[in-house]
């Protein structure tokens, strides 16, 4: 889906790209881009935005640590009225270790996804085949990602999600595993303070998470980044995203791979 709309100049990217930086910085959220007139974006310049985005946290010292693909479950598509699968960046300023807490105070309406994180061995980039894709791959891991639009009502069109970098927010990973686990039909379990809030199978991602592995490497050469040595791939979601509250304990549970979790204030 692509949304015919002028190339937008770089001083009109920039302005939008610090709009939202603002916003997740201050966790105070701004109206959606397409509602606002002559606010649609072309998909190439939501990527534009992202990027603009992504060099403003570098600026403040935060560095790349890898790349996370949203919008890959029929769940989480139907969830966000969403359904082509997007590219966004991970920064070290985003990861929250495995038992610690974070301020929901610090979001503007956060949520939280059942995923699984591959580490990268080698550069990788273009169109490659799972396979392929999965000859790069150093290990993999139980994940969280915490997801926090920007946008007002977490409402939101395609290239607006894309511009504001996939609402991506912060992960949480688990203990590393053998890169040849069978990662084909996982079993995944969401819970929130020991009750489970979302069941769902690595299956639900593309059919299989390494497709969507080898998807994050065409969007990587098509938006001209190029995934490195040492980062981290978030697949996707396996189920539906659900919205956090203060005082909540979260644990996600994958079949053969173990547990990861955090705390979320009270």
């Amino acid at each position: 889906m692509v949304t015919k709309a002028k190339k937008r100049p770089a001083a009109e990217i920039n302005r939008i790209a610090k709009l939202l930086d603002d916003a997740q910085r201050k966790a105070k959220p701004v109206p959606q881009l397409s509602s606002k007139k002559g606010g649609a974006l072309s998909i190439e310049d939501a990527y534009r935005v992202q990027d603009a985005a992504i060099k403003l946290r570098l600026k403040r010292g935060d560095t790349r640590s890898g790349v996370k693909m949203g919008l890959t479950s029929r769940a989480k598509a139907a969830q966000m009225g969403v359904f082509d699968p997007v590219y966004g960046r991970l920064t070290t300023g985003m990861l929250v270790q495995d038992g610690d807490s974070i301020s929901h105070a610090g979001y503007c309406h956060p949520r939280v996804e059942a995923e699984v994180a591959y580490l990268l061995k080698s550069p990788m980039s273009g169109r490659l085949s799972p396979a392929e894709a999965m000859t790069h791959v150093e290990a993999v891991a139980p994940a969280i990602e915490i997801i926090d639009s920007r946008y007002a009502n977490f409402k939101f069109s395609l290239e607006d999600v894309v511009a504001d970098n996939t609402s991506a927010s912060g992960y949480v990973l688990g203990q590393w595993a053998r890169p040849d686990t069978d990662m084909s039909n996982l079993g995944m379990v969401l819970e929130f303070n020991g009750r489970a809030v979302e069941i769902g199978s690595s299956a639900a991602i593309l059919g299989h998470p390494g497709r969507s592995l080898a998807e994050a490497a065409r969007f990587a050469a098509e938006t001209g980044d190029e995934l490195q040595p040492g980062y981290i791939v978030l697949a996707g979601a396996a189920a539906a995203a659900v919205a956090l509250s203060p005082g909540i304990s979260v644990k996600l549970t994958v079949e053969a791979l173990g547990s990861v979790g955090f705390n979320v204030e009270a």
